[in-house]
């Protein structure tokens, strides 16, 4: 079992920063891909990154790169999403995910974090 706990998300004007903090619990985080999702009112999550076991790969849907950074420390059982130049649009709810299989469908993640609201306003 792993216990995902989301904390950084807050408001912002655009072009701001954030960085979103996920920490977990448990002994075998470092065996997990990491991910990030995000849920806008009346829309469908999301993947918006994933980063590798190792950290030696990540992901990012299209229109966040350049602009967001995901990584992990697994030394404390973390992992992060530095937020940069942010949109309106990409207000939503963030939650965090860990999975064995991960990737950018939800269904490759087996444990999920309760959400941080990240609010951009213009």
């Amino acid at each position: 079992q792993v216990q995902l706990v989301e904390s950084g998300g807050g408001l912002v004007q655009a072009g701001g920063s954030l960085r979103l903090s996920c920490a977990a619990s448990g002994r075998t985080f470092s065996r997990y891909v990491m991910g990030w999702f995000r849920q806008a009112p009346g829309k469908e999550r999301e993947f918006v990154a994933a980063i590798s076991w190792s950290g030696g790969r990540t992901d990012y849907v299209h229109s966040v790169k350049g602009r967001f950074t995901i990584s992990r420390d697994n030394a404390k059982n973390t992992v992060y999403l530095q937020m940069n130049s942010l949109k309106p649009e990409d207000t939503a709810v963030y939650y965090c995910a860990a999975g064995g299989t991960g990737g950018i469908k939800a269904f490759g993640y087996d444990y999920w974090g309760q959400g941080t609201q990240v609010t951009v306003s213009s």
